[in-house]
């Protein structure tokens, strides 16, 4: 069966076109700036083609996307009869879904009233979701949830030091996300060390990151909480704050909410520090060249993550492998190190030379450090791919 995996994003659309005989990506894309100046960049055999065409909306992207898939110049498929079911990935679940499961009214209704918990999100998922309905009427369709691998954490670490009235009201707790993503890599380094009984702490570090305890293949901690801000701090969003520092910035610079979560979520984190760039390749460069801000910046980010690594040992009463996966934590081996350098008091070492890997599986620990350390590629389109064709199938 060939699954058609989609994301939507705000103002984006990514899809991946998997063939589940092989679990081989026939042809991928990403769809940026939706609404304003958009283009697709769409991979296929090898080759890349970006393709220039404004649209509206995802409706418009989707169906843009869906015509490359069955171009004649360089075809995925034939038909869309080829398609045998659609996976989508969806931000935020809230206390609905512990799990993956199809495509109902029901459920896009639950969806949709979980938008005010995920306002950047859940929306354009809805939109994603109905514009297949209209574009492949009949096609089963599978949702994936970010928060639902978190759903196994226990109350005492989840809710939140308020008024407990506010959770009854509003469902106010830690929820958690890149749920697929750290399923991903805690299933892959277990069957890479042939355990499953293992204490993981998995750094998910992208544009958006977190951190994940995972004990026996599940998760106990994390660190975003009731939204995807929260926690460390990531390229452009704050993280972890004084409560007191929003309220006391929306009185003296007049902010309305809305501007508020803009500034925390787009002009904080690593860019805000340092008043260069969200992207670490650049900030590297910055301290290479003496930009003692940016090395400020690029150190609290390294310094802060390696906290919430010992905190998790706590959390699972010890740790027996460190991951790191997503864009930079796949990438960036100088962040790795540095992280890893403030956690040297446990006797974790990393190895120069098996540290300078990007984007491949490997170990990067030294022989004597006290707990490994791993790179893992993540893979959330195949975590969706897979339970989509479960589902669908009826297993």
């Amino acid at each position: 069966m060939k699954i058609l995996v989609v994301n939507c994003g705000s103002s984006s659309l990514k899809y991946q076109l998997i063939d589940m005989a092989n679990e081989e990506v026939i042809a991928k894309g990403t769809y940026e700036r939706i609404g304003e100046e958009s283009f697709l960049t769409h991979k296929i055999n090898g080759e890349k083609y970006v393709l220039q065409h404004p649209v509206k909306n995802h409706k418009e992207a989707l169906n843009f996307s869906i015509e490359q898939l069955l171009k004649k110049e360089y075809p995925a498929i034939e038909s869309l009869d080829e398609i045998g079911a659609i996976g989508h990935r969806i931000v935020h679940g809230g206390e609905y879904f512990k799990q993956s499961v199809l495509v109902d009214d029901e459920v896009i209704k639950k969806i949709d009233d979980c938008s005010s918990l995920a306002p950047v999100h859940n929306p354009s998922a809805v939109i994603g979701i109905n514009a297949c309905k209209e574009l492949m009427p009949g096609k089963p369709m599978v949702v994936v949830f970010d928060t639902a691998f978190h759903q196994t954490i226990e109350k005492e670490r989840y809710i939140f030091p308020i008024s407990y009235e506010y959770y009854k009201k509003y469902k106010i707790r830690k929820y958690g996300f890149h749920g697929t993503s750290h399923y991903y890599v805690a299933n892959r380094i277990s069957e890479i060390m042939g355990r499953k009984d293992l204490k993981i702490v998995n750094c998910h570090l992208g544009q958006g990151a977190s951190l994940c305890a995972i004990q026996n293949g599940k998760s106990v901690e994390t660190s975003m909480g009731l939204t995807p801000i929260s926690g460390i701090p990531m390229c452009a969003r704050s993280g972890d704050l004084d409560p007191s520092i929003v309220t006391f910035l929306m009185e003296k610079e007049g902010w309305t909410p809305k501007e508020t979560d803009s500034i925390l979520n787009k002009k904080s984190g690593l860019l805000g520090m340092t008043e260069l760039s969200s992207d670490v390749r650049d900030i590297e460069e910055a301290i290479d060249n003496g930009n003692e801000q940016a090395r400020i910046g690029l150190d609290y980010y390294k310094y802060t993550i390696a906290q919430f690594i010992a905190k998790y040992a706590v959390a699972m009463q010890g740790i027996d492998v460190i991951t790191f996966t997503a864009g930079v934590g796949e990438n960036q081996y100088r962040v790795r190190k540095g992280i890893c350098e403030y956690l040297g008091y446990m006797g974790i070492k990393i190895d120069d030379k098996r540290n300078e890997v990007r984007g491949e599986e490997a170990l990067i620990s030294a022989d004597d450090s006290s707990i490994p350390v791993y790179v893992i590629p993540t893979n959330e389109e195949l975590v969706i791919a897979r339970d989509t064709l479960r589902l669908v199938e009826g297993k």
